[in-house]
């Protein structure tokens, strides 16, 4: 079996995954299979693109299963109008899918090598419509926003309030919450004025949220 044929059967595996668990509809897959996971993960672990499995990537970060990036991506609930804020860029699929349903994805990385290839591989995609930028995720971006929806792939221990004005009203933003050493609850929060409402997604187990910019890579 070559290469593309195991990618093949890989995405359809994931799309029975996705379906027994009524995630996902037919813009989702579109969005996902016109993004070739397996260029976004090293050579060694393409054959298990989509599984259900974290991979390592460069600068000893990790890419989600894509599962979990699927159930993430939908309960955003992008239109074509949206401007996204995505805080951990990684090798850069998530917002490659994004950049496919929204309008606009700024997506934030600490490291300046996964910024970089990330915008290879976007580039290499002809996707135009999503930039990456070197930055303490933990701010977000305020001279961007606001936002229609902001994903952070990194846990906070506690609700992030200074997101809140960095995201727009009825807007919608999920993270991961709880301690750094533990199992933490994906969770979708919508604005509602000053405050959220919140609807738990997930269990997860991700690195939380560090601080500052990688000097060297």
């Amino acid at each position: 079996m070559t290469g593309g044929e195991r990618e093949r059967e890989g995405f359809a595996a994931f799309m029975l995954r996705m379906r027994a668990r009524g995630i996902g509809g037919k813009e989702l897959f579109a969005a996902m299979e016109a993004t070739p996971r397996g260029d976004f993960v090293p050579s060694e672990w393409r054959s298990l693109a989509w599984s259900e499995r974290m991979l390592p990537i460069a600068c000893g970060e990790a890419i989600e299963g894509c599962d979990l990036q699927a159930r993430v991506i939908e309960a955003l609930e992008l239109s074509s109008g949206h401007r996204v804020l995505e805080v951990g860029t990684g090798s850069g699929f998530t917002a490659a899918v994004i950049a496919r349903l929204a309008g606009r994805v700024i997506s934030l990385d600490r490291f300046k090598t996964l910024g970089n290839e990330a915008k290879r591989r976007w580039e290499h995609l002809g996707l135009s419509n999503v930039l990456a930028k070197q930055a303490d995720g933990g701010e977000g971006s305020a001279a961007d926003g606001p936002f229609d929806r902001i994903v952070v792939w990194a846990a906070f221990e506690e609700l992030p309030r200074r997101f809140v004005d960095q995201l727009a009203t009825g807007g919608i933003m999920i993270a991961p919450m709880g301690p750094a050493e533990d199992t933490q609850i994906m969770m979708k929060l919508t604005k509602v004025g000053s405050r959220f409402e919140r609807e738990d997604l997930a269990s997860v187990r991700l690195q939380p949220l560090a601080k500052g910019i990688a000097e060297a890579i």
